[in-house]
Parts: structure tokens; sequence; C-alpha cells
């Protein structure tokens, strides 16, 4: 059985800036230029004391600011304060600190999801884009982990399908990532073709907005499935996946896919659902008969063993020996329900 513990998950609750009035637009808009000013060198500022300490640490991580980039203004979770009300106007009020002036000011703002009253509030991000103001909130819960998992769900990250599933359940793998590779593709060659910097920058962020959204929906569908099976996630532990052995045209291609977003949003959404995540090492698991266990060869995106003649998709065969070594991993640790053996997958590993 799955020992009771407790997760903490964290994530981001996005929240827009409702019609400020005029002096508190005023105040708003002082407070963040001058955390700008103060990043790119004007320590002079006048700045409410806890955010120019939220402004050293930053300048610590990034060293360096990028001239003429607009930073978050950061909110330590003891300064600003989140209240409900039953105000018309809006039913989410958030207290920001400015400097003199006593209490701050309360802005009102609408969360694009529910914050209940179990999520601890952490720190706050105030950003303004394209003349309009919004509130990024961390929060955490404590989420109760499953502890009754009767299976094990793996992920193999791959170039060609960026996650490849395999549930112990079901000898039917699932591949992800095909619209990925097309997005991907696709804003590769029209870069090379864009006239300026400017240009490509657009571009660019037009291409990280997608992709993002693509691995929200892989990530989701992932942790569904975990779910409604009642399975344990498993990765495989992503240090040097991006080594340099592929040729240029390879390493391209696996330098540009987010592995490591991925599992990050497979984490996170999983954590939040009291799903379990282990990591396990991925180390020549591409290599690997997943039937026999001895070394194979992976010419283009196909595996082939020279010892028991198996003949499988290379990320299949990827994700079925992560998934041997998952459900190894979970048996020590005592993670899977007894009921569970390996006899259940012997029909499609073996």
């Amino acid at each position: 059985m799955l020992a009771c513990r407790l997760l903490l998950p964290t994530k981001t609750v996005k929240a827009k800036v409702l019609e400020l009035r005029h002096g508190k637009a005023i105040a708003l808009e002082r407070e963040y230029e001058n955390f700008q000013r103060y990043l790119h060198g004007c320590r002079d500022v006048p700045l409410y004391s806890a955010t120019k300490q939220q402004a050293d640490r930053l300048l610590k991580r990034i060293k360096k600011p990028k001239p003429h980039r607009a930073y978050p203004l950061i909110l330590r979770n003891d300064v600003y304060r989140l209240d409900r009300t039953k105000c018309k106007l809006a039913e989410w009020w958030l207290r920001v600190p400015v400097y003199a002036m006593h209490g701050g000011i309360w802005i009102p703002i609408k969360p694009h999801t529910p914050i209940t009253d179990k999520m601890k509030l952490r720190e706050a991000k105030i950003l303004r884009r394209n003349g309009d103001w919004f509130v990024y909130i961390t929060v955490q819960e404590e989420i109760e982990a499953k502890q009754d998992c009767e299976g094990a769900l793996a992920v193999d990250m791959g170039i060609h399908n960026v996650a490849t599933t395999v549930n112990s359940k079901d000898p039917k793998p699932t591949f992800y990532g095909k619209k990925l590779r097309v997005v991907r593709g696709h804003y590769f060659y029209l870069r090379r073709k864009l006239p300026n910097r400017k240009a490509v920058k657009k571009v660019g962020s037009h291409e990280k907005r997608v992709v993002n959204q693509e691995l929200h929906k892989i990530s989701k569908a992932i942790v569904q499935e975990a779910k409604a099976t009642n399975s344990v996630i498993v990765i495989g532990k992503l240090k040097g996946i991006r080594q340099n052995h592929r040729g240029r045209r390879g390493n391209r291609k696996l330098n540009s896919m987010p592995f490591h977003r991925l599992a990050s949003y497979i984490r996170y959404k999983a954590e939040w659902q009291g799903v379990p995540v282990l990591t396990v090492s991925e180390a020549y698991t591409s290599q690997t008969c997943s039937r026999c266990g001895m070394r194979g060869l992976r010419v283009r995106g196909l595996f082939q063993c020279p010892s028991c003649g198996l003949d499988l998709n290379a990320d299949w065969n990827g994700a079925r020996n992560i998934l041997r070594r998952g459900i190894g991993e979970l048996k020590k640790q005592s993670m899977l329900e007894g009921s569970f053996d390996s006899a259940r997958t012997s029909p499609w590993i073996a």
C-alpha cells in the first residue's frame, strides 16, 4: 500500500485588474515604473522597502537586466493582502503596498480560476501587457496522495513523439506530439525567412504560446489517464537527454523540444489531483530490448533486437523499459497494492 502522505503542489492563478480610479492608476503606475528603473540601475528611486528587497533578489538571479524589458513587480506574501467582498464592482480585491501611501491601494481583480480558503498564498507578480494590468498569484494547497494505486503509467519523451505512454493495464501505447512537431517545424522555417529581429521576436512569442497550449493539453491527458486507471505516473530522469550525438539536424530538433517543461506540467497537474509521480533512471532505455533485455539497434524511429527479433516502435520500446523499471521501484517502496504483480503485464512485455 502507498504510505499516506501529503503533497504540497504549487500553481499560479492569473487575475486581471479591473478598471481603476485615476488616483490608484497613477500610484500603481508609479510603483511599477520605479521598480523597472531600480532594476536598470537607478538606485535612488522612491520604492516601497519590501518591494526594493524583492528587486535586489531578482537582480542576484538575473545578474544583468535586459534593456527595454519590463519585469513583473514582485510582492512578498506578507506585504500584500487578498480579500473577498460582496462589492458589486468585484468579488476579489488585492491590497498592493505603494511607497509613501499608508495601507497601500486596494485594486479590484478577477481571477481566471477559483481561489479557495484552503489555498496558501505565496508571492504575487504584477505585470502590464498592452495597456492592461494582470496579477499572477502563486498558491499552494495540501493534497492527500492516493494510497491504493493499482498500476503504473510510464512516460517516455523523444523527438518524434514528445511523449509516449504505456499503462500496465493496457498493452497499447499512446503517442503525443504530432501537432507539436508541425508547429516547431513551421516556425523554424518561418524564422529563417523573416527580414529582421523584431519580426523574429514577434513570431517566437506566438510560437511559445502555441507550444505551451499543446503541452498543457498533453500533460492534462496523461494525468487524466493515470487518475482514471488509478495508476502511478513514472517518468524517466531527463539529465543528459540533450547530449550531442545525433548530428546537427537531430540536435536542433532535440534541443527545440520542451521536455523539462512538459515534465513539470505533468508533475504539478498530477499533484493537484493527488496522483503520485515517480522518477526512474532513463539510462539505455532506448537501446535495450523491452522483451529480452539485450542491447539492440535503433534505426530512425524503429527498434530492432538482434537477439530475440523484436521489431518495435523505438519510443514504445523505451516506454516499456521505463514501465518495467517503474514497477520494480514501486514494489520496493510498497507503492502498489499487493494484488498487483508482474503477471498482469507479462503477456505483452515478455
